[in-house]
């Protein structure tokens, strides 16, 4: 990574003294209207994103396939949050490889992703060939085609832990990945893209339009469990708390807290996340 890029991060999120400094201008860029056909709803409870939750128990799979069923259902009675728009940061790429599983050869804990993407501009229906775009850093905290910007040195192609899936005609589609690490300033976070009217290539895509830039966060409890085990408690580098975060806002789903669906008794044995995403295609 080069020095100026380096220096970008650590002046867009370092200062957890100041959650809000470093947000695009929220007058013109946090998009989360409450909307219900065309006029404003008036109760928040209506919001399909909801409330993200952890859930440990046998079942959890069909548990979590209801949950996003339900989503979807939600979806097309025309009520809808739009997620939190925020910067994309300093450690994204273009042209990402269009693939189901992003890990590669990437140790860590499996997440299962299953995003449901809505439009509000066409009444909160089902968003269909949608390309949905995630990066994320590894165990170490290292991100692809940046390697070394929190202190480790390893192989870098440039691709591990980043891609993205088209929607379905549900508004669905899911990617695998695994938990991310930590690095300095920064709570434990994923970057997402959503683009529309893109052309695919062999592996890639082409042109589009990009309508939506957020990014996902996960429960901090489960999380400490996470990076308390190897291989992320290899990473040594201070963590920044979810509660102090100079992004994600405490706003929920809405924010991109992503709902968990553990796929067995301990941590290791990775999660299923899901997350209906609003956005606005006009």
């Amino acid at each position: 990574m080069t020095g100026n890029t380096e220096h970008h991060e650590i002046l867009d999120h370092n200062d957890n003294n100041q959650p809000g400094k470093h947000r695009l201008d929220k007058s013109m860029k946090r998009r989360r209207v409450l909307i219900g056909g065309g006029a404003v709803a008036a109760a928040g409870g209506l919001a399909i994103a909801g409330m993200a939750s952890a859930d440990t128990g046998s079942g959890t799979t069909e548990a979590a396939t209801e949950a996003t069923a339900s989503a979807t259902s939600d979806a097309t009675s025309g009520v809808c949050t739009l997620n939190a728009e925020v910067t994309e940061g300093p450690y994204s790429l273009d042209g990402a490889l269009v693939r189901e599983d992003i890990r590669e050869d990437k140790e860590g804990f499996e997440v299962q992703y299953t995003f449901t993407v809505v439009d509000q501009a066409n009444d909160c229906a089902p968003l269909a060939d949608a390309l949905v775009e995630i990066w994320h850093c590894d165990a170490l905290g290292e991100y692809s085609g940046f390697v070394g910007g929190n202190g480790h040195e390893e192989d870098d192609n440039g691709t591990w832990l980043r891609g993205g899936q088209l929607t379905d005609s549900n508004g669905q589609c899911s990617i695998t990945s695994i938990w991310p690490g930590h690095y300095v300033s920064r709570a434990v976070h994923v970057h997402m893209r959503v683009h529309t009217d893109v052309t695919l290539t062999d592996t890639s895509y082409t042109g589009g339009e990009t309508i939506h830039t957020g990014q996902l966060f996960f429960d901090a409890d489960i999380n400490t469990e996470v990076q308390a085990t190897s291989p992320y408690s290899e990473n040594t580098t201070p963590e920044t708390a979810l509660a102090n975060d100079s992004i994600y806002d405490d706003g929920g789903a809405s924010s991109g807290l992503l709902t968990l669906t553990a796929l067995g008794s301990s941590v290791s044995d990775g999660y299923q996340a899901t997350l209906t995403v609003g956005v606005n295609s006009a």
